[in-house]
């Protein structure tokens, strides 16, 4: 099988991991990486004995896989014009930046027969991973906290951070969202910096989700209630603990907790979100984060900021 020529748009923090990875794996060739930043672009193409570019225009067709990792509002129209050359495509979080953005580019990908993946990359936390999913959730409890970042201030922390733990949520709950409550404010800039939402699925399943940017210490967990066991899953340190009940008795009657901790090694959460993408192209198959749920998980981002937009104004 040939190598997949792959181009890596947009060289910042996160695009030039992309290009490390790519260039890493030895069915891919990285044939380019592209920047407005002329040195920038260089500074990774060199490294990698790729391309530097400043325009993506030329590499339309001429590319198997491409990782779009440009601003947000910039998803759209650069993801629209490789799917419509025929390019499969790993587009960062969020997908775009309105529901009918990421409708129009499902469709493209569909038509052009074309794999779309969405960058949510704690899906390929081993933590998470290792979850069996066999048992519905009653309850689901998050806390993303960390401390201010200037580099992702384009967008609320509800669309920085807390859409990684809708994600993983609307995967593991099978059921529509019925009502959704939130509160949070802007502290340190012009968008929310702090937020909390409640979503109420039609299946009678809660999830209270809390995302901060302004926090002192980094925090990422998720508790989760189901019928027969308590799950803690630690995203920072890959931990996995499952509580349940045991065959013995810690009381007359009443049967004993046992628990079971699962600690994971430190993998490479992009290079496996990257071999996955890699893989579906071989293969076909449908990636684990689909351009449906993207825009599931962008539909309710939007909703939860909506919420809190509006909620904002009244109080002001």
């Amino acid at each position: 099988m040939s190598k997949l020529k792959c181009a890596v748009i947009g060289t910042g923090y996160l695009g030039k991991f992309h290009a490390e990875k790519y260039a890493s794996l030895a069915d891919c060739e990285l044939v380019a990486v592209v920047d407005i930043n002329e040195q920038a672009a260089k500074e990774v193409a060199e490294k990698h004995n790729a391309k530097a570019l400043t325009e993506y225009s030329t590499l339309l067709g001429m590319v198997d896989a491409v990782s779009i990792v440009v601003p947000t509002s910039l998803h759209y129209s650069v993801a629209r014009d490789f799917l419509l050359a025929g390019s499969h495509l790993l587009v960062e979080k969020p997908i775009t930046v309105t529901v009918a953005e990421a409708d129009e580019l499902i469709a493209i990908a569909s038509q052009q027969n074309v794999i779309l993946q969405v960058g949510h990359l704690e899906r390929f936390n081993p933590a998470i991973l290792g979850l069996d999913k066999e048992e519905k959730p009653l309850f689901i409890e998050t806390h993303r906290l960390s401390p201010f970042n200037p580099r992702a201030n384009d967008v609320s922390v509800v669309l920085d951070l807390m859409i990684h733990d809708i994600d993983i949520i609307l995967a593991l709950i099978d059921s529509d969202i019925k009502r959704i409550d939130a509160s949070g404010t802007a502290v340190l800039t012009q968008g929310i910096d702090i937020a909390n939402a409640r979503l109420t699925f039609t299946n009678g399943c809660v999830a209270n989700v809390t995302a901060s940017r302004i926090s002192m210490k980094i925090k990422r967990k998720m508790r989760m209630f189901r019928p027969s066991s308590y799950i803690s899953v630690d995203f920072q340190n890959k931990v996995l603990t499952k509580y349940k009940t045991g065959d013995k008795e810690m009381f007359p009657g009443v049967p004993e907790i046992v628990s079971e901790e699962s600690v994971f090694e430190n993998g490479d959460a992009l290079l496996e979100e990257i071999k996955h993408f890699v893989e579906c192209i071989q293969t076909g198959n449908n990636p684990l984060v689909s351009g449906v749920a993207g825009r599931r998980a962008l539909q309710t981002a939007i909703e939860i900021t909506d919420l809190l937009e509006d909620k904002n104004d009244t109080d002001g």
